[in-house]
């Protein structure tokens, strides 16, 4: 989607200070994980009359989400106990899963080396169990950007996104202002906690997908990390700031990094 704006502020008080990022969808491809363990599960409970869950349907009512809250969904008559044992099976599929192939969306580990040049302050925010998150974090082997790791789960009952609790916990951690920071996303409540947190979204969307997070309040929609809009608005938003060579700060102008 082109961005209707000849040119976007991705920070709305420049110098940037920092880059929050969802995990699912939006650091890495992991729908087809959870998809396949999801599946797996439900159509052994006979969930759907037996017949298969789609990716549609795991798009439209469990991304983004947290257990809790695709459990509501799923079986809302089950006690916590049983949604507590059918989650963490499921969550051991998708490890198990995601250890054969999970990858990071195009361009990822460039903006992260980029970012750390530059001084920026990194975390990662998900509705995600931690284990999960940090699974994810691993296999992509990305834990040495990613210091900061903030699950919904951990902000206490019914505060998981698209409540913005888990941005704004973040933010705290990172010592950074949200004038100053820029929220990644994939999914409609992800979107929607940036928003309340009081940053810029940029939207991580499929061809089709454009409409439904710029309702959300994406203020930029790109495929992935490599689409020259984003690098544009990045240059714009760090111009000025530090940048980190050997642990020595200067000012430099800001450079758009090639992904090999």
């Amino acid at each position: 989607m082109e961005n209707t704006q000849d040119s976007f502020a991705i920070c709305r008080s420049p110098p940037l200070e920092a880059l929050l990022f969802d995990i699912d969808g939006t650091m890495c491809v992991s729908d087809p994980f959870h998809h396949r363990a999801f599946s797996e599960l439900l159509q052994g409970l006979g969930y759907n009359g037996g017949v298969p869950i789609t990716m549609e349907f795991g798009i439209k009512h469990m991304a983004g989400r947290s257990n809790e809250q695709i459990g509501r969904f799923l079986f809302p008559d089950w006690p916590p106990a049983r949604l507590d044992a059918f989650f963490a099976e499921k969550e051991a599929l998708f490890a198990r899963y995601a250890r054969e192939g999970l990858r990071e969306v195009a361009g990822l580990r460039a903006l992260c080396r980029w970012a750390r040049g530059r001084g920026l302050r990194l975390a990662a925010v998900t509705n995600a169990p931690r284990a999960n998150a940090e699974v994810m974090v691993g296999i992509l082997g990305l834990a040495e950007f990613f210091p900061v790791v903030v699950t919904g789960e951990e902000c206490g009952e019914g505060r998981s996104k698209p409540a913005p609790d888990a941005y704004l916990r973040a933010l705290e951690l990172l010592g950074a202002s949200a004038e100053r920071s820029v929220v990644f996303e994939d999914s409609v409540v992800g979107i929607q906690a940036g928003v309340a947190a009081g940053m810029p979204v940029v939207a991580i969307a499929a061809e089709g997908r454009e409409a439904r997070v710029v309702a959300a309040g994406a203020s930029l929609v790109v495929r992935d990390y490599l689409d020259a809009k984003l690098w544009a608005a990045l240059d714009a938003a760090a111009a000025g700031a530090p940048t980190v060579v050997d642990g020595e700060r200067s000012v430099e102008p800001a450079a758009v990094p090639v992904e090999n």
